[in-house]
Parts: C-alpha cells; sequence; structure tokens
C-alpha cells in the first residue's frame, strides 16, 4: 500500500497487524492507520486511541490526510520510522483478538474460525479477530507467516477454500494430496 503523495506525507509499509505507517516528506512517521470491520482509523504517533475517520476505498487517504493535518496543526509530534518488529510468541495463542466483543457468539464464531484453521493446515498466531480483518497465521505446509482473511479461507457454500495458499506454497494439487478436508469435500 505504498503510496506517494505530494501533498507532504505517504503510506508506508504495514506492520504485522496491518497498520500502515503514515510518514512525512522527511520520513518521520505521524502515525498509523489501519481498517477495522470496514471502517478505517488513524492513530496519531505517540497516542493509544485511534479515531474512526472513513469507510471503504477512499477510507486510507481520509485516515491520511487526517494524520497529516493534525501534524500541521501542532497536534502530533513526528517520530523516527519504527519498522515493524517480529512479535514474541508463546504457544498460548488467546480465543479472540483483544478488539473483539467477548461473547457467547463471538467464542463460537472464534472456535469454528480456528477449527476450520486446523482443518485446512494453518495455524493462527494471535486470536480471532473477525472474518473480514487480517489474521496473522502460518502456514503449516512450508512455514510461510502472513496475514489472511478468515472470509477467504473458509470456503462458500459447502465448497473448501481455494487450494491456493499464497506465493511460493506448494501448488494446489499438492495441497488437495496433503489436506484430508479437501478430499472429504463433497464438492472437490
Amino acid at each position: 500500500m505504498i503510496q506517494n503523495d505530494s501533498s507532504g506525507y505517504r503510506i508506508g509499509e504495514a506492520d504485522r497487524d496491518c497498520r500502515w505507517a503514515v510518514l512525512t516528506s522527511d520520513g518521520e512517521q505521524i502515525g498509523r492507520i489501519f481498517r477495522w470491520h470496514g471502517a478505517w482509523f488513524a492513530l496519531p504517533a505517540g497516542a493509544t486511541d485511534a479515531t474512526r475517520q472513513g469507510d471503504g476505498g477512499d477510507g486510507s487517504e481520509s485516515a491520511a490526510r487526517y494524520l497529516f493535518a493534525e501534524y500541521q496543526a501542532g497536534r502530533i509530534t513526528p517520530q523516527p520510522e519504527t519498522p515493524s518488529q517480529p512479535q514474541a510468541r508463546d504457544d498460548a495463542v488467546p480465543l479472540l483478538h483483544p478488539g473483539m466483543r467477548d461473547n457467547d457468539r463471538t467464542r463460537s464464531a472464534a472456535r469454528t474460525a480456528v477449527a476450520g484453521l486446523d482443518a485446512y493446515r494453518w495455524a493462527p498466531l494471535a486470536g480471532y479477530p473477525g472474518s473480514d480483518n487480517p489474521w496473522p497465521v502460518r502456514c503449516q505446509l512450508c512455514g510461510w507467516e502472513g496475514n489472511r482473511y478468515w472470509s477467504h479461507l473458509r470456503g462458500r457454500n459447502g465448497n473448501p477454500p481455494s487450494p491456493y495458499r499464497h506465493p511460493g506454497c506448494i501448488d494446489a494439487d499438492k495441497v488437495r494430496a496433503v489436506i484430508p478436508a479437501y478430499t472429504r469435500s463433497p464438492q472437490n
């Protein structure tokens, strides 16, 4: 999502949680923008609370413009860009992402999603964030780590998900051969 903008800021690389850095033309970070359940949020550098700034296709630019306007008004102190660092992991992955409501419905959806990941040989690296939010996962076929969306991994209408997993993974026929869930599917 790197975009260069002649207005004095640019959107840089995303971190592990899909939060993109917003940088001044001097390369100083003035905050991060991210999408959560369709809405775009802006998190100023040094702040802990994000504000909703837009929706849909233009939401990322709205959020970045907001941060830049706050910076120009002197309400944001820029910081040197901090590249995303791998997070230390232990074996205990929480069931729910901290941004999810902890109730029966979300716990049930999370258990269904985790079981689905397991069936198709993905390992969650963080709690369930909802079906349309990025979820850090590990491919158990090759070790690749990155973000995927549960809505893309679960398949549709009784069909299994696409056997294409990510760039560099084994080919689709091998995926179908090594994952029993594909052979149990009536649509495969």
